[in-house]
């Protein structure tokens, strides 16, 4: 069965679509199948992995992980392969529609999780790109998660949301998924010549010595610039400091579920 990890924070502007993004094509291009599913009513990380043409092809078509949720569509329906090992389940305007939607619904918690149930043997890693918030769709996503990875910024008031959200999935964990774990967190937009960033990361790992992966992404303009071209940072700048952290990620994550070592 594939793993299924939920990229979750309730902060914006932390990196996690483009966390999401670069993990996925870091694990695919590393031999694994991956799904890459936008939960995001922004809809970034479609248009920052797809083609304009394939984008605009699954709003017509009414394709979209919302017509998943909400319309009954199987996910197989709406999944577009837009790399050799690489799928994505887009996201659509309507997705803003299915936070008030899926309210009135029975099992609202659940629907992605019973989504996900049929196609999860066809992948090595399921990744979902979560909106910046503690709503339904979040929710949703913890419920079909086995794991939370959590992109945190190094700046100064980081920790106080990160212990929100970690109230948040110990209260998943207890009420709706009780295999729910933490993947990790992982440091993004990190300067070294900031004494800041050096000062959040000393904090964090002293805070939770065990869950904060080695590998940091740094602050990059190439990280920045990428989704603007449909690409992800490999293929747009593959030698960058963006791709060697993403990189690096991935492979921390393969080797924690692998029980290897991670290379160094």
């Amino acid at each position: 069965m594939g793993r299924v990890i939920a990229i979750a924070n309730q902060k914006g502007g932390v990196g996690k679509t483009t966390t999401a993004i670069n993990l996925a094509f870091a694990l695919a291009d590393s031999g694994r199948k991956v799904l890459l599913v936008d939960l995001d009513p922004q809809g970034n990380a479609t248009s920052g992995i797809a083609t304009p043409e394939d984008v605009s092809a699954s709003r017509r078509e009414g394709k979209t992980i919302y017509q998943a949720l909400v319309g009954g569509l199987a996910i197989s329906e709406i999944v577009r392969q837009v790399r050799p090992t690489l799928s994505l389940a887009p996201a659509g305007d309507d997705l803003v529609g299915a936070e008030i939607e899926l309210v009135t619904m029975e099992g609202r918690e659940r629907r992605l999780r019973a989504l996900l149930e049929p196609v999860r043997s066809e992948y090595n890693y399921v990744l979902i790109d979560t909106p910046p918030s503690l709503g339904i769709l979040t929710l949703n996503a913890l419920v079909a998660a086995d794991s939370v990875l959590v992109p945190m910024q190094c700046e100064y008031y980081a920790l106080e949301g990160l212990n929100s959200l970690l109230g948040t999935i110990n209260k998943v964990k207890a009420a709706l998924r009780p295999g729910l774990e933490l993947e990790g967190l992982v440091l993004t937009m990190f300067d070294s010549r900031n004494r800041l960033s050096h000062e959040i990361s000393d904090e964090v790992r002293k805070h939770f010595p065990e869950k904060v992966f080695q590998s940091v992404i740094p602050r990059s303009v190439r990280l920045s610039e990428s989704p603007s071209h449909g690409l992800s940072v490999f293929e747009y700048e593959p030698r960058s400091s963006g791709a060697d952290g993403y990189r690096a990620l991935a492979a921390e994550i393969v080797a924690r579920g692998e029980g290897t070592s991670a290379p160094g």
